[in-house]
């Protein structure tokens, strides 16, 4: 096995000092970032054009410094539903709300881990995916889960605090406090102790770091506000899922969750389970795999009927937060380092080089000339500042081989996939998702 040596570095340098190139490149990179030097404004010009179809939505939020996109992409959706039935020019629903009871539940739902395996080897892999702590991202199903047990409530009536909007250090500090947790219901277990009872004192300290950290929910509230016809409205006393049931009333097991992984341990064409990941312990996560051009045709379906699609990608490949642009073709990293950097999406999801890191919402899509999507509108959820006022655009091959996931309206789906979920779905370990 040849090790780098000396002559090894030799001929690197030689290798290196015949290409006259890498002088003026590093100049070129050597003061700035990598994707303002790789960008192609003239490439990317292409996508900033009309689409021709546009769902209408009320304002660009912000989560800020903190992992909540897909709640907000869940929220921005709802939220057009109080602002319709009101009659309101705009309308926030609070992210800070449902984020509490996210981190509580999971925080429930990491010392149950820890009971149920407790007589487990520490070492054995469930532990290891459960002792890797919390986060606060998450999945559609999750945010479902947190509706229909909590509602929600007018980001008036929960403000956002700088934690709720910088969770970084406040996650450390409660997964740190998570381990030593679940170190000790281990130890309960295997003594005999009553564990259960030992996490539900464990859960007081919790909720009240989160009271302190983003103040308390409310167990009910005056919900009042003007129309767009400045006729004032007041419904008094309501409580977070009444606010829901009234304003809101969407159906949320009327969604599913489309996949494209192309990968040998995920098939396409079937329905996977996955236990463990949600906010709850007593969830699941379900998932159809299905080929891509069927997993857009149901995005299609559903945009076109007026209504925007939650989805889910991998944000860090091939975009400019600035310019507001997801696009292969934008973008000359191969060229500048002169390295093929190019691979197929089966092999980036099985070498773990890529996942849906980012959820958001489809608002809109524009066709070439043969009736085809070539790009997509987005309604992203980090701020007005970026992009075009806050909304993005990915071309068509992004979408290929960057968008994981999507959330659609069963009754958009083709008969084959309604199939599909009523069958019993094959269940994967946690950390397979």
């Amino acid at each position: 096995m040849n090790k780098i040596d000396e002559k090894m570095i030799g001929e690197l340098r030689d290798f290196v000092a015949k290409d006259k190139g890498v002088v003026h490149r590093h100049a070129s990179v050597a003061h700035s970032e990598l994707v303002d030097v790789a960008f192609l404004p003239l490439t990317a010009a292409r996508l900033q054009q009309p689409f021709e179809i546009e769902v209408e939505t009320h304002g660009i939020t912000s989560q800020e410094r903190s992992g909540r996109c897909w709640m907000y992409a869940v929220q921005n959706i709802l939220r057009e539903k109080v602002i319709e039935n009101c009659g309101m020019k705009e309308f926030r629903l609070s992210g800070n709300y449902l984020a509490f009871y996210d981190k509580l539940e999971k925080s429930a739902n990491m010392m149950s881990m820890a009971i149920a395996h407790a007589n487990e080897d520490v070492n054995a892999r469930i532990n290891e995916y459960m002792f890797n702590g919390i986060g606060d991202g998450g999945f559609w199903e999750m945010a479902v889960d947190l509706v229909r047990k909590y509602g929600v409530v007018p980001q008036s009536i929960m403000p956002e605090t700088y934690q709720s909007e910088h969770t970084e250090q406040f996650m450390k500090l409660l997964n740190k406090l998570l381990r030593k947790n679940c170190m000790a219901l281990r130890k309960a277990v295997q003594s005999g102790e009553d564990a259960e009872a030992m996490k539900q004192e464990m859960l007081k300290e919790i909720y009240r770091m989160e009271c302190i950290a983003f103040g308390e929910p409310p167990v009910s509230f005056d919900f009042s506000y003007r129309d767009a016809e400045n006729v004032f409205h007041i419904d008094r006393g309501i409580t977070p899922r009444m606010f829901f049931e009234k304003y809101i009333g969407i159906d949320m097991a009327d969604y599913c969750t489309l996949i494209n992984e192309p990968t040998d341990r995920r098939p396409l064409g079937k329905l996977y389970r996955f236990h463990y990941i949600g906010s709850m312990q007593e969830s699941n996560i379900t998932m159809l795999n299905i080929p891509m051009e069927e997993l857009k045709e149901a995005c299609l379906r559903q945009l076109k009927d007026g209504k925007p699609v939650w989805f889910g990608c991998d944000s860090r490949s091939f975009g400019s937060r600035s310019h507001g642009v997801w696009d292969p073709d934008s973008f000359a990293y191969s060229e500048l380092f002169e390295a093929d950097l190019e691979d197929g999406k089966k092999e980036r999801l099985e070498s773990r080089g890529s996942f849906a890191s980012h959820a958001m919402i489809l608002v809109g899509v524009n066709f070439d000339e043969n009736g085809k999507p070539e790009r997509w509108k987005i309604e992203n959820s980090w701020g007005e500042d970026v992009g075009d006022k806050g909304y993005f655009v990915c071309s068509d091959k992004y979408f290929d081989d960057y968008v994981y996931e999507a959330i659609i309206q069963k009754q958009y789906l083709a008969p084959k996939h309604l199939a599909l979920l009523a069958q019993e779905p094959e269940t994967l370990c946690p950390w397979e998702i």
